[in-house]
């Protein structure tokens, strides 16, 4: 691309592990488009030489980072974006270095954590201290990751992992506590925010209980000529938003949002849902009801992770799952129907192979909703295929019972379908 573009994440990030994240990885790759990208990590983080907890560097520290990281790259200027704790060194540097900020992008961040008598939205320092606390107790957990991350909190834990191991690989707990504790108590950049000249944009999350939203509109009404923009959701991590950020970043950087990339595929799509979800439900009572709802998506993401299998999304009572061939998709779903038996009930499954629309992490296009209309036609605890399925597979150890051709909502044409036998 034509824009140098410095992406400074902060603590709980390690360069390398960002690489090899397929989600983050992507989303790189699509900075690429229109920028050339460098990341780095600050002293005492990831990659970078580590400090005695009793030494934290200072912001001043941090801000030459920066410099040292353009310098070596042989950057003259750039565009910064920063995110959390990065921000308010971000914004000291351009303020400092006006000739070498080209814009600044700021994201879930604060120039001054602390309340203070002209801050009544900061936290007390009791919540500081609780919150420091909980940092050093919980680091690299997936408790501390859905502590952020409220909006995936529940609903991805594969995402948690991930975000427990970044943290791991960032900083150890004591070294973490140390540098937001200086970050969270003492740091306060905000007679910087009317010195920095560089075209700002401001993105902030609405629901944040740690960062609250009204640090972002202090940060933009104090940043002259500074751009807010809000953001859906409460998660810290811009994983929920990548799509959102990316467009932003775009218009912003290049002066125009760039189309969303749709990539064609060929793949395996498998829908299961749990049959008569409604009636149980009702039956149980909201809390047991989830309660074995809960069950069953864990159930079924252990089988999943065996299976090598992507979950696209849930879909309340089931899952749209992708598979690079159908013999595993179909083993797949054997193994989930097995597993969730013991919880007292029975999913279906519908299986189709063909091309798909991408979209980032989604898919979509017509071999999808023919998966769909496929799965909602099986019975009880039965996997039911597509003859391309069946086809795909001829010469494996599966057997199939013929359903007969059959009409399906919205799709041309009739499809010969098939139940897995066993």
């Amino acid at each position: 691309g034509s824009v140098d573009l410095l992406y400074f994440y902060g603590l709980g990030n390690h360069l390398e592990l960002m690489r090899l994240t397929p989600g983050w990885n992507d989303f790189l790759a699509r900075l690429t488009d229109f920028c050339r990208v460098i990341i780095f990590d600050r002293r005492g983080a990831g990659a970078s030489d580590g400090f005695s907890q009793s030494s934290v560097p200072s912001v001043e520290d941090w801000t030459e980072d920066i410099g040292a990281v353009l310098d070596a790259t042989g950057v003259q200027d750039a565009a910064i974006i920063a995110s959390a704790d990065a921000g308010p060194i971000a914004m000291l540097f351009a303020a400092l270095h006006p000739e070498r900020v080209r814009s600044l992008v700021l994201l879930n961040t604060s120039a001054r954590y602390r309340v203070d008598d002209d801050y009544p939205i900061g936290a007390t320092g009791n919540e500081v201290d609780a919150l420091v606390g909980f940092i050093r107790d919980t680091w690299g957990s997936t408790e501390f990751s859905a502590l952020l991350n409220s909006d995936v909190a529940e609903g991805d834990p594969g995402f948690l992992e991930e975000s427990a191991r970044w943290s791991r690989f960032a900083a150890t707990p004591r070294s973490a506590a140390a540098q937001f504790g200086y970050i969270l108590g003492d740091l306060d950049v905000r007679r910087a925010l009317p010195l920095i000249s560089a075209p700002t944009l401001v993105l902030h999350v609405e629901d944040s209980g740690i960062i609250p939203a009204s640090h972002g509109h202090y940060i933009a009404d104090r940043i002259p000529g500074a751009r807010f923009v809000s953001l859906p959701g409460g998660s810290l991590s811009m994983t929920p938003n990548l799509g959102l950020v990316l467009d932003e970043l775009s218009e912003f950087l290049t002066g125009e949002r760039r189309p969303p990339e749709v990539e064609r595929v060929l793949t395996t799509i498998v829908f299961t849902d749990i049959v008569g979800s409604t009636d149980v439900a009702a039956e149980l009572g909201d809390r047991r009801w989830k309660e074995l709802l809960d069950s069953h998506d864990r159930l079924v993401r252990e089988q999943l992770e065996r299976s090598g299998g992507r979950e696209v999304k849930t879909t309340g009572d089931g899952f749209l799952i992708s598979f690079d061939g159908p013999a595993r998709a179909i083993r797949f779903c054997q193994a989930a129907v097995a597993a969730v038996r013991p919880l007292g009930l029975a999913i279906r499954a519908g299986i189709h192979t063909g091309e798909c629309d991408r979209r980032g992490d989604d898919l979509g296009g017509m071999a999808v909703h023919i998966a769909s209309r496929v799965g909602a036609l099986a019975e009880p605890s039965e996997v039911l295929v597509t003859g391309t399925v069946r086809d795909l597979v001829v010469g494996s150890e599966l057997a199939f019972e013929d359903r007969g051709a059959r009409e399906l909502k919205g799709v041309p044409g009739s499809w010969d379908l098939l139940a897995v036998d066993g």
